[in-house]
């Protein structure tokens, strides 16, 4: 990325430059361009022919005129358009990464498939579940993303923090790349048609834990929805979204999250702060080598004081 902007940097001396990535830093990127301020972040979410969302990404540098464009390209493409901060995945991604987590952890215990989590998160109201979105996707995204933070070499691995994508690790390298190969988490004899595949349950059957209870679909939920609100607190504790509302957005227009529940933060107030907060303390105490279960600090600040998300800013 940063060759490609070093040589449109000369090439195209007073226009805005902006990447499509849905991970990489944007201050990184505009370090190779002269004038940073007008490097942004145009994330399109794929199919972009399809998705409406455009995640315009701010980075540190990143000028007003740049911003502006952004968002006027946005409103011309009629994409539902939202303001992030530079930081790892943004707003969206930043999200999916616990959820998607749960998601592959879930995998373990011996009575849960990728059907059930699947069928669990499609009974909630999402419009796929997080296997057949990541077959969309292409599951060599993921384990290109994990790889670049050194996650796949468990040599170089935190010991202390759980690691549990060596399940979706294994099926990349075993070349199921999801719909674009015929095969991922499913098989797609017919295209774009998921089916369940005997291949893939041997393969997760080899990352079992049989000490583990079981769990069903409210489990399911409770673990991959309250990963996924946790992880939206953090990012409004640190200043990548403007608006709690924002987060709802890309999650009701990005991911296929249930718009009749509004999305994330709406869903979890409505469910209750203290709520979701005492629950999240219970999952944390069970496995304390997983930190994106351990309550943010502004949902400990909102539910201790039972206050509504409107007021989010008094509690950051």
């Amino acid at each position: 990325k940063r060759a490609v902007f070093a040589r449109l940097d000369g090439a195209c001396p007073t226009a805005v430059l902006a990447s499509n990535t849905s991970t990489l830093s944007i201050d990184a990127i505009a370090d190779a361009v002269a004038d940073p301020t007008r490097v942004v972040g145009t994330h399109f979410f794929s199919p972009a022919n399809v998705m409406k969302l455009l995640e315009n990404v701010r980075g540190a540098r990143t000028g007003d005129g740049a911003v502006a464009a952004a968002m006027a390209l946005g409103k011309r493409l009629r994409k539902t358009t939202v303001l992030a901060g530079d930081a790892f995945g943004f707003i969206g991604n930043r999200m999916l990464e616990p959820y998607g987590r749960e998601c592959l952890a879930l995998l373990r215990h011996r009575d849960v498939g990728v059907s059930n989590v699947d069928a669990a998160l499609r009974d909630f109201g999402m419009a796929m579940g997080f296997f057949a979105m990541s077959d969309l996707a292409g599951n060599d995204i993921g384990y290109a993303v994990r790889t670049s933070l050194g996650l796949t070499d468990a040599a170089a691995r935190d010991p202390a923090v759980e690691y549990s994508a060596d399940v979706a690790d294994a099926l990349v390298e075993a070349g199921r790349l999801g719909q674009k190969a015929g095969k991922g988490w499913y098989l797609y004899e017919q295209p774009r048609v998921p089916s369940p595949d005997p291949a893939v349950d041997a393969l997760v059957s080899q990352f079992k834990d049989s000490s583990l209870p079981n769990v069903g679909a409210e489990d399911i939920l409770d673990r991959a929805l309250l990963a996924l609100v946790n992880e939206g607190f953090r990012v409004m504790e640190e200043g990548l979204a403007l608006r709690p509302s924002d987060l709802d957005v890309v999650w009701t227009s990005g991911y296929g999250f249930p718009r009749h529940k509004g999305g994330p933060m709406q869903w979890a107030e409505e469910r209750g702060l203290r709520d979701c907060c005492t629950t999240l303390e219970r999952l944390a105490a069970e496995r304390p080598d997983v930190p994106y279960l351990r309550p943010a600090k502004l949902l400990e600040a909102m539910a201790e004081a039972d206050a509504p998300l409107a007021d989010w800013e008094k509690y950051v």
